[in-house]
C-alpha cells in the first residue's frame, strides 16, 4: 500500500534512508524542535548533529506504515530498522508542518 506523504514529510524519509543529514536538517524551520530519546533538539544545525550521531549509531532506515492527519498535527507511524535492540521497532512520527517545513517533530513509540 502506497501511502500520500505530504512533500516534506517524503523529503525526510529520502534524507534520512540516505543517511544525508544536511537534506534531512533543511526539511525544519530555523526554529524547530524535535523531541527524542528524552533530548530535545533546537534548530537545523543541531538536527543535523543530531542526525549524524542517530546515523552512526543505530545505521537505521524507516518505512512508513501509515499517516494521520489533523488539523494541527500529522503523525506518520513508521517501523524503522537498524542496528538497535529489538529492532525493527513501530515508532510514531507526531510532525508540526509550517509553511512547506517542519517547524516541531516529537518521536514516540506507537502506541498500538
Amino acid at each position: 500500500m502506497k501511502i500520500d506523504l505530504p512533500g516534506v514529510i517524503t523529503e525526510f524519509i529520502q534524507a534520512k534512508n540516505g543517511y544525508d543529514s544536511a537534506a534531512l536538517a533543511a526539511c525544519f524551520t530555523e526554529q524547530a524542535i524535535v523531541h527524542d530519546e528524552g533530548q530535545q533538539i533546537i534548530g537545523p544545525e543541531a538536527i543535523q548533529k543530531w542526525i549524524e550521531a542517530s546515523n552512526k549509531k543505530y545505521q537505521d532506515t524507516v518505512t512508513p506504515v501509515r499517516l494521520a492527519e489533523s488539523e494541527s498535527e500529522t503523525i506518520l507511524t513508521a517501523q524503522v530498522s537498524g542496528n538497535f535492540p529489538g529492532s525493527p521497532v513501530s515508532l510514531d512520527f507526531c510532525f508540526i508542518l509550517q509553511s512547506g517545513k517542519i517547524a516541531q517533530l516529537k518521536i514516540v513509540p506507537t502506541e498500538c
